[in-house]
């Protein structure tokens, strides 16, 4: 939300018109620019990772102490592995590329050595990828009528789906979404 403040000094040289953008830039009448994306606090810079951690965390803490044959058991395991997906999801894409990935940022423009800049590219992929292999394999180590087994799946068929919306994003578009690159 843009906000103006007017302060004025009864016609004094000492006027100013400072207005917020949502970029977090402040501009002044003597053209100043500054940048105030720094003065925000560590949480409002970083709300959405804290909470939708915080979430999951809860849900891992309720779950360890529920029977997962309970309607609310089954839930707190379903909720973990959802939550962890929404958490991959914000964090990999904040610090992540994948190139012709409308979900994804733009990598900067470097010149690199081709096999580093395939990895920085592709580098969402590639995590989404390696983890997957390793929920995988914790899967298949484990009983699937378990309680943290199931988890375990869940979270699974959560990683397929991200690394599916993501390759599908790189080809397929939906029409009216500002995501979609046409």
């Amino acid at each position: 939300m843009n906000v103006l403040f007017l302060l004025t000094a009864h016609r004094s040289p000492l006027t100013a018109v400072v207005a917020r953008s949502s970029r977090g830039l402040l501009f002044s009448s003597h053209s100043h620019r500054i940048d105030v994306r720094h003065h925000k606090s560590f949480f409002r810079r970083h709300s959405l990772s804290i909470v939708s951690s915080t979430v999951l965390l809860v849900w891992i803490i309720l779950f360890a102490f529920s029977n997962p044959n309970t309607h609310w058991g089954s839930f707190f395991g379903n909720a973990i592995a959802d939550w962890t997906g929404l958490v991959v999801t914000v964090l990999a894409t904040k610090f992540m590329y994948e190139i012709g990935s409308a979900e994804s940022r733009k990598p900067p423009h470097r010149y690199l050595k081709p096999l580093r800049e395939f990895f920085e590219e592709h580098s969402l992929s590639v995590f989404l990828l390696g983890t997957g292999v390793i929920w995988v394999l914790l899967f298949a180590h484990s009983n699937p009528n378990s309680k943290w087994g199931q988890v375990v799946g869940n979270i699974v068929s959560e990683w397929t789906q991200i690394f599916g919306l993501l390759i599908m994003t790189k080809r397929l578009v939906e029409s009216h979404s500002k995501e979609s690159k046409r």
